[in-house]
């Protein structure tokens, strides 16, 4: 899996807490963190569609996206690169960096540590 952007992550962040949403209700979300105009938050929705990341459907007769990737599943990929590139690590991040979080359960905590320890080519848990 290929890993978002920052900013295309500031988008996918909105859209698992809340979906459908339209540009505005995304960019109302984002904007202020991003600090760019609602032009930027509609090319890089469109950037997104092009990457499959987001599906787009006309409800009431505005356009309003979902995200099509998994979101544990995309936070293990941000996890897993972070550890390799950043840190240097040979092994999967401890999941207990990721309690408190305020974007993941306990169920999907769990998900996300048997992701990180299963990742394809890690000494553990090689496939």
């Amino acid at each position: 899996m290929s890993v978002p952007s920052m900013s295309e992550l500031s988008l996918l962040k909105a859209l698992w807490k809340e979906h459908p949403l339209s540009a505005r209700e995304i960019h109302a979300q984002v904007g202020d963190e991003l600090g760019w105009s609602f032009s930027s938050t509609r090319k890089t929705l469109e950037r997104m569609l092009d990457k499959s990341m987001v599906s787009q459907q006309l409800r009431h007769g505005v356009q309003v996206y979902q995200a099509q990737l998994d979101k544990v599943a995309t936070l293990a990929a941000f996890a897993h690169d972070f550890g390799r590139r950043v840190m240097e690590m040979d092994g999967p991040l401890p999941v207990n960096m990721f309690t408190g979080s305020r974007l993941v359960d306990q169920q999907e905590l769990a998900q996300l540590e048997q992701l990180l320890h299963d990742w394809p080519g890690e000494p553990d848990g090689e496939q």
